[in-house]
C-alpha cells in the first residue's frame, strides 16, 4: 500500500478530512488512519506538516484555475481584478479553514506562473508598472484572504455558525455605555456577501485613485 502512495492522493485525502475536522485536528497520523497506512509513510512525501499544508495550497489554487472563467482578456483591469478576488474567495470558502491553509503558504510548483502572468499582463497593458501590477493586485489578495480568514471564524463553513458570534448576545454583554459598539455587531458577524463587494470596491477605487488610471 506504501509503495502506491503519491501526492496527490494524500492531497485529495488531506483536503476531504480538512471539512471534517478543520485544520488544528488535521494531522499526518490522522491522514495514514484514514489512507491506511502508517504515518512513516507519509513522511516519502511531506517531511512534516507545512509542507503538506503548502501542497493543499497549491491544490487549491490548481482546483481554481481549472474552474476559474476569467473575463475577456480586453476587459478593464478592474473587471480582472473582482473576478480573481472573488474566485479565491469561493474556492477557499469551499473548505474548512480554507484562507488559513492558504495564508503563508508556499507553492510546491510553478503552475500558478502562466495565471499570474495573464494578470499581470492586463495592468501592464493599462499603464502601470510592474511594481505597480504586484502592490494592486497584493493588496486585493491580501485583503481576501483577511476577509476570508474572519469569515470563517464565524461560519466554518457555508449554513455553519460557530459559537460565540450571536450579535444580541454581544450587545448584551458590550452593555448600553457602547451603543454604537454594540449595535455594529450586527454588521461585523453578518452580510459578509454584501461587505466583501463593498471591501473590494474599496480596494478597486483605492488602486484607481492613487496610479490615477
Amino acid at each position: 500500500m506504501a509503495a502506491k502512495l503519491d501526492r496527490a492522493q494524500v492531497a485529495d485525502t488531506a483536503l476531504r478530512l480538512l471539512n471534517e475536522v478543520g485544520l488544528d485536528g488535521l494531522t499526518l497520523r490522522r491522514i495514514a488512519t484514514e489512507l491506511d497506512v502508517k504515518a512513516p509513510a507519509l513522511y516519502w512525501h511531506f517531511a512534516n506538516k507545512q509542507a503538506l499544508l503548502d501542497e493543499l495550497a497549491t491544490e487549491m489554487l490548481r482546483r481554481m484555475t481549472a474552474s476559474a472563467e476569467p473575463p475577456a482578456p480586453d476587459a478593464p483591469w478592474q473587471e480582472h481584478l473582482l473576478a480573481a478576488c472573488r474566485a479565491l474567495r469561493r474556492a477557499l470558502l469551499g473548505y474548512r479553514d480554507g484562507a488559513k491553509v492558504f495564508s503563508g503558504t508556499r507553492l510546491t510548483d510553478s503552475g500558478h506562473a502562466r495565471h499570474q502572468e495573464s494578470q499581470l499582463d492586463v495592468f501592464r497593458r493599462a499603464g502601470f508598472t510592474l511594481a505597480e501590477a504586484v502592490d494592486a493586485y497584493f493588496t486585493a489578495y491580501s485583503f481576501t484572504i483577511g476577509f476570508v480568514i474572519e469569515e470563517q471564524a464565524v461560519h466554518p463553513r457555508p449554513g455553519e455558525r460557530a459559537p460565540g458570534y450571536d450579535s444580541a448576545e454581544r450587545a448584551e454583554r458590550i452593555g448600553p455605555d457602547h451603543p454604537l459598539a454594540a449595535a455594529a455587531g450586527e454588521d461585523l458577524f453578518g452580510g459578509y456577501e454584501r461587505r466583501f463587494e463593498h471591501g473590494l470596491a474599496i480596494v478597486t477605487a483605492g488602486i484607481a485613485a492613487l496610479a490615477r488610471k
